[in-house]
């Protein structure tokens, strides 16, 4: 092989470095089990990215955290603009979140997820300068069909014609916060019925675009960090993912100015993430409907990943059995 073909293979991210990715994704979420249902999610959060850390620094790429995590709950942080990998390999944007759900972890609540999502460098919208982004995310139906700016029924009708289902029959996911009250409303209004998330709307993004569940869509106003992370998996999936982002004050609405994004813009799928060759990785910590959680088995400890590639278009399960006296 000449120096020229083996360059290029570090160009763009390839299917061994998702795979390599899940080791991260599943040490974070075995070190949190021990404080599932403790009370303590910053030491669940601690954990977590402790462990994520020190995998990723043994794998082969060359990656820069552009969505990182920590800020909003005081916890440790895979900060923004730290480099993982080992230095060699393809260059990436990486948005990590050693544990999507601290309080759910910390509570003992299902879909808890630790999640990295990867691209290659220079494709992943940086939007951390504006907290949150109001979101709608559909599975492949909903392409050409849904419009954020639509009233909610108009949309769920829309959704509802596309995929042949009577909209008493569409389900649609939203956090459960008091922001959403007269959304849930609309929705009911409707005549669709809710699945109201207590926390983790990635899972529930998620959830909305892959065509075996029960949840056809997922609306609110959630992170801007997951927003891109939901991004990468949605171009994997074939989805559609709409948001605008949502600046709380006119000081976070200038940071947001200053940083080049545009606030009254909707933001689609290629330009929270541009390009075709995303990764999305997500390892559960507790059981959810995207997948199971941590479980420890006598001498085994289970974990259960998802692993999603946008070049390939593949959607993998990993189920992996680890002995427990090498962890605790």
């Amino acid at each position: 092989m000449t120096n020229t073909e083996n360059d290029a293979l570090y160009l763009h991210p390839d299917r061994n470095l998702a795979m390599e990715l899940v080791r991260a994704t599943e040490a974070a979420s075995i070190r949190a089990y021990p404080f599932i249902g403790r009370g303590d999610k910053l030491a669940a959060d601690g954990a977590a990215v402790d462990a994520m850390r020190a995998f990723l620094t043994t794998v082969n790429f060359d990656g820069v955290v552009v969505i990182g995590e920590g800020e909003k709950d005081e916890a440790p942080m895979l900060f923004n603009g730290e480099h993982v990998g080992n230095g060699r390999g393809p260059a990436c944007d990486i948005a990590v979140d050693p544990i999507d759900g601290t309080s759910l972890t910390a509570a003992g609540r299902q879909n808890a997820l630790s999640v990295i999502a990867v691209s290659d460098r220079g494709t992943m919208l940086d939007a951390s300068s504006v907290f949150y982004m109001d979101k709608i995310v559909t599975g492949p139906e909903g392409v050409g069909v849904i419009d954020i700016d639509r009233p909610i029924g108009d949309n769920i009708r829309a959704l509802a014609k596309a995929k042949g289902k009577d909209v008493s029959d569409i389900k649609v996911a939203v956090l459960d916060r008091p922001r959403h009250v007269g959304l849930i409303e609309e929705i009911r209004a409707a005549g669709a019925g809710t699945r109201l998330l207590l926390d983790g709307d990635v899972a529930g993004g998620i959830n909305a675009a892959r065509y075996e569940t029960r949840t056809d869509m997922c609306v609110g106003i959630g992170g801007s960090p997951e927003g891109i992370v939901t991004a990468c998996a949605i171009k994997a999936l074939g989805g559609l993912i709409q948001g605008r982002l949502l600046p709380k004050t006119d000081e976070e609405r200038q940071r947001a100015i200053d940083a080049g994004l545009d606030v009254d813009r909707v933001y689609e799928a290629d330009d929270l993430v541009r390009g075709n060759n995303t990764m999305f990785v997500a390892t559960g910590v507790t059981d959810g409907g995207l997948v199971a959680g941590v479980r420890k088995k006598g001498p085994i400890i289970r974990t259960e990943s998802l692993v999603l590639r946008s070049r390939s278009g593949t959607i993998r399960r990993i189920v992996a059995d680890h002995i427990a006296d090498k962890w605790f």
